[in-house]
């Protein structure tokens, strides 16, 4: 899909035309990665260089159709066994409508068995979207579950367009750091203009998963592991994958790390579950003791566990949550201040440890004014060592990992995207969507990466395997995805120079990656 046409940046868009006279717009030079050697290149700082561009598959191989869904006890699915496929286009066919039904594979390089996800069905094929809805509306009427789609999101190789804006980082040249941010607060959300902005930033790009809405937690919060200045403000997605940043973060790692949090009180200890969390809630799963459905991480699901510790810090910017269970309220040493009903604040340079459940039981028995509550943190990678976080040093989630050692490697399953069902992976993972993805090369330039998408005719985006495929092809050895659909996005000297694909504009998020000038 890398047939590639340049485009320099204007007002936050790809222009259509050259734009030689544009200031500080470049030309090709050899030491560019060689997806984006053409394209027009704008130097940002000393060391930081954007280049911007688009992927272009065959003309007119893109088209409306209407996908008809499969009928599933959680809701529509878009894919189902090769049987079943069948027998709907059957159906499908004896209403009076022309079927077709489509494999999907899994991609290559990724870690599910090879071979097909399912197969879809589909039915008509249009040039423009409302002859297609208008079908829609008829498969609908006939009492099937029909559903519009433009096909360039699909992944088809070949097929599709994608808007790109990629920043190569020379960490030999630029004279800064590269550090993560939550904005005002760990709770609530901010678009990453106004972020960039208050940090008078070179660059920034979007980065971890974050709590959306309020029944999956506390809103803005990271939905992963994040450490901000040495301090974890969010426990580990366990085994999923991250990037480590440490000192001026110009050199980049990126880990599968796990969390290991205890609480101790007058002899006895007990795991924390989490750090400002809402408890018993658990956004992507991957958490620790005895969580329902599954302790392993499982991407955009909401686990529960009735008996949990949670840790608060005075950084979350907001009460704790309110409702049953108590709170022990500990200052900067860890004496316990008070214990009390949850729900309350947070003393300034202190944390407070809410209970829910039988760990409410154990805080209430174990936490006394004016004695010691020792929490320990410990974090640790996929080889079991551990991961020391200095005064200076950042963690932000994302996922899937990309690529490792230079060679494509889509954890698709093990990072908790492939569900019971296949149609999550297929529309969140294989089917073209906005992305942000970071990658670090030989020379240790960082490659950062993001695609405009959801947006027919303009830009449909990547999907996971196009990615990697990106990633690797710019030189990376080691390359992850960070958050993306409506979230990715990626500014320059505080200037929006990506599209985003949300209708209402740029999107609020939970953090960001930010290039800073000493």
């Amino acid at each position: 899909m890398f047939g590639v046409v340049g485009r320099p940046v204007v007002a936050g868009l790809l222009a259509v035309t050259m734009a030689g006279a544009v200031p500080g717009v470049g030309t090709a030079g050899a030491d560019e990665p060689a997806p984006i050697r053409d394209w027009p290149r704008t130097e940002v700082a000393p060391g930081v260089t954007l280049y911007q561009g688009e992927s272009r598959g065959r003309p007119g191989a893109d088209f409306w159709t209407v996908t008809v869904r499969f009928a599933a006890p959680a809701g529509p699915e878009h894919l189902a066994g090769e049987s079943d496929a069948r027998a709907l286009a059957g159906k499908l066919h004896a209403a009076g409508f022309e079927t077709r039904v489509e494999r999907v594979d899994w991609p290559a390089g990724a870690d599910a068995a090879p071979g097909a996800v399912g197969w879809r069905v589909r039915t008509g094929s249009f040039g423009g979207r409302d002859e297609a809805a208008a079908l829609e509306r008829d498969v609908d009427a006939a009492g099937f579950d029909a559903l519009a789609e433009w096909t360039g999101a699909d992944a088809t190789p070949g097929t599709g367009i994608a808007r790109i804006s990629v920043a190569v980082i020379d960490p030999k040249v630029f004279r800064g750091e590269l550090t993560a941010s939550y904005g005002t607060a760990v709770a609530g959300r901010e678009k990453l203009t106004d972020m960039s902005a208050r940090r008078d930033a070179v660059f920034g790009v979007n980065a971890g998963f974050f709590v959306m809405e309020g029944k999956d937690g506390i809103p803005g919060a990271s939905a992963g592991i994040a450490a901000y200045h040495g301090e974890l403000q969010s426990a580990a997605t366990n085994g999923r994958v991250a990037l480590v940043l440490r000192g001026d973060g110009l050199r980049p790692r990126v880990a599968k790390l796990s969390a290991g949090i205890t609480a101790s009180a007058r002899g006895q200890q007990r795991l924390i579950d989490g750090i400002n969390r809402l408890p018993g809630t658990v956004r992507n799963c991957g958490g620790v003791g005895g969580d329902t459905p599954t302790e392993r991480p499982l991407h955009d699901v909401t686990c529960t566990d009735p008996d949990e510790l949670v840790l608060f810090t005075d950084e979350l910017g907001a009460a704790t949550p309110t409702g049953e269970g108590v709170e022990a309220v500990r200052d900067q040493t860890g004496r316990v201040l008070e214990v009390r009903p949850a729900g309350g604040p947070i003393p300034v340079g202190g944390t407070v440890v809410q209970g829910i459940g039988e760990a409410a039981g154990w805080l209430t028995a174990n936490a006394r004014p004016g004695e010691p509550l020792l929490v320990d943190q410990r974090v640790r990678d996929e080889t079991g060592a551990p991961v020391r976080l200095g005064p200076s040093d950042d963690i932000v989630n994302g996922g899937p990992e990309l690529v490792r050692d230079g060679r494509i490697r889509i954890n698709l399953r093990e990072d908790g995207i492939v569900h019971d069902t296949p149609s999550f992976a297929y529309t969140w993972g294989l089917k073209r969507n906005p992305r942000s993805v970071i990658g670090v090369d030989r020379r240790g330039r960082i490659l950062v990466a993001t695609t405009a998408g959801r947006m027919p005719g303009f830009s449909d985006g990547w999907g996971l395997r196009e990615a990697a495929e990106f990633a690797r092809a710019l030189g990376a050895v080691d390359a992850m995805a960070l958050d993306g659909g409506g979230s990715a996005g990626m500014v320059v000297d505080d200037r929006m120079v990506t599209t985003p694909s949300d209708a209402a504009g740029e999107r609020a998020i939970g953090d960001a990656l930010f290039l800073l000038r000493r």
